[in-house]
């Protein structure tokens, strides 16, 4: 589940301007991610692909997630993961069990759908790409570079922009191993009226659920 979130959709707090990076890629990269942090919430639907022909491995899935500042909702692949600030909770119909537990900001480990959201603040360098159009909507590509010494196991990453809404669009990450990950946004939206529970774990709803606490 980590590395599904980290491939997506998919946006750390600090921007580092790399002196190698492509000036117009990395005013870009600004907007999205200021643009981004001006929204109260987050609702994104997702379509995820999963490649290696090497290894003839091809995983096809939807999902969709609402994310405020750090709180989200994640369904994906049948399980639905719920931070509420302080726990997270992994509820898994199929095995009729809940995960609950501790959430560290100090795990490098444990990437967050709306650090997802951000994830390229730092770490890369930036190169304009190619322009695709995509029904109708100019979909400007960025190419992002991991540095030397981060994100070893990463090719290279495609963010893909929607040039009019300067919202995130598409993901493509390449592995060396081979491994291509495409993530492509299905719906954004934005500021979406929300309840005060949304965020919150209701366990009176998961009576007949075996819950496993992990401290």
């Amino acid at each position: 589940m980590n590395y599904i979130i980290y491939a997506l959709l998919a946006i750390s707090i600090s921007f580092t301007t790399q002196a190698q990076s492509d000036q117009d890629a990395e005013q870009l990269v600004e907007e999205i991610l200021s643009k981004v942090k001006s929204y109260n919430n987050i609702s994104i639907e997702f379509s995820y692909t999963l490649e290696n022909l090497a290894e003839n491995i091809k995983q096809e899935t939807r999902g969709d997630v609402v994310i405020s500042d750090d709180l989200y909702v994640l369904n994906l692949m049948g399980t639905t993961r719920i931070f509420d600030g302080k726990k997270i909770y992994t509820i898994i119909p199929e095995d009729e069990e809940v995960i609950i537990s501790n959430y560290d900001d100090q795990d490098k480990n444990e990437i967050t759908p709306s650090k997802m959201l951000t994830f390229f603040e730092e770490g890369y360098t930036y190169e304009m790409d190619i322009v695709q159009n995509f029904k109708g909507r100019k979909i400007q590509f960025i190419k992002l570079t991991p540095n030397k010494g981060t994100n070893e196991d990463i090719k290279e990453v495609l963010l893909g922009v929607d040039q009019q809404t300067l919202h995130l669009h598409t993901l493509i990450q390449m592995q060396d191993n081979g491994t291509k990950t495409l993530i492509r946004v299905k719906s954004f939206k934005k500021n979406q009226p929300l309840s005060n529970q949304h965020f919150e774990f209701n366990e009176d709803k998961y009576s007949n659920y075996y819950i496993n606490r992990i401290d």
